[in-house]
């Protein structure tokens, strides 16, 4: 079987060959069928679906009978998704000037009163809330509507913001995968009274191809490491400033201590969800994150409002960068 790499930027040296979805490297890798059709649209693994006279992707606002999703996001190649509507509405009008795309960003999905999603050339913005539940279910209905739409091969990123762990505050964090609570680099979903555990990885290349874009005179640094995702803000991420906590500040500065012993980056909310889900679909994914803090100097984000609107846009920058360059090399061949 050869290689079926959409590759956005041609390999350099030192960079992974293939993509981890790769339908012979995924199926050496893993051992079963990659859900990637040979025309590198999405295969949905749920043979109820096909039983449905009309798909509802109810918290998107969408369906399969009313709306043409293949002419509407068939053309899909990115989607861009953080935690609020406000960041992701602004991704949309800062693409749309990268792009240079008009765009009158319009909510495709109001009529839902849930999330927001914007479309701006081959990309979504969409926000996921806060934490793994939300997350998880605007993703999951995200991946079914490129199903239906018929988009190839398409790349997700995670645009967030994070606590960072022994790295300046204001600095970007790439994922190369991400630890749960208790450090698996898992994610755990309940499923009918048993829990499953799946892998929480990155796509190794995509992470190389968006480091090389970050300039050498970059005004921040940019990290490739871990991401713990916690599920809850104060405990769950070993602060001392929440309502609860029944253990001391040595306790703390120990956890965190081992965290970056073990290649932690950042600690955020959603990681091994976003990680786990999109590998077992398939689909190219990677987290970029900014840190508004050094988790080792405190525990309370104390820049000013206009600091962090400035910080928020970093992970923009690159990501638009490599968006563009997609669109330099492969649209307007």
């Amino acid at each position: 079987m050869t290689c079926n790499c959409d590759y956005i930027l041609p390999t350099a040296a030192g960079w992974q060959s293939h993509y981890d979805n790769c339908r012979p490297h995924w199926e050496m890798t893993n051992g079963k069928p990659c859900p990637k059709n040979e025309d590198r649209t999405i295969r949905l693994q749920n043979p109820h679906l096909a039983a449905l006279e009309c798909d509802v992707l109810y918290h998107l606002g969408l369906d399969t009978k009313n709306y043409d999703l293949p002419a509407m996001f068939g053309d899909v190649k990115f989607v861009c998704m953080g935690g609020t509507k406000l960041r992701m509405r602004e991704l949309a009008r800062y693409l749309g000037e990268v792009l240079q795309t008009p765009t009158d960003l319009v909510n495709i999905t109001k009529h839902s009163h849930r999330y927001a999603m914007y479309k701006v050339g081959p990309v979504l913005c969409v926000n996921h809330g806060i934490g793994i539940p939300s997350l998880t279910i605007v993703l999951e209905e995200v991946i079914k509507l490129l199903h239906y739409a018929r988009a190839r091969d398409p790349v997700i990123i995670r645009v967030g913001t994070s606590g960072g762990l022994g790295i300046p505050a204001g600095s970007v964090v790439i994922s190369a995968g991400a630890f749960n609570g208790t450090l698996e680099q898992v994610y755990d979903i309940p499923v009918m009274g048993k829990v499953r555990k799946l892998p929480a990885v990155f796509d190794r290349r995509l992470n190389q191809e968006l480091q090389s874009l970050v300039p050498d005179d970059a005004e921040y640094r940019t990290f490739c490491g871990i991401t713990m995702a916690a599920n809850e803000f104060y405990r769950g991420q070993a602060r001392l400033d929440g309502p609860f906590c029944d253990y001391t500040a040595a306790d703390k500065m120990a956890f965190l201590s081992r965290l970056v012993s073990l290649g932690v980056r950042n600690i955020e909310m959603e990681a091994t969800a976003f990680a786990a889900i999109t590998h077992e679909a398939g689909m190219r994914a990677t987290d970029v994150c900014v840190t508004y803090l050094d988790r080792l100097k405190g525990d309370q984000v104390t820049p000013s409002a206009e600091t962090l609107a400035s910080w928020q846009k970093r992970p923009m920058e690159v990501i638009g960068k490599y968006i563009k360059k997609y669109c330099e090399l492969k649209l307007k061949k």
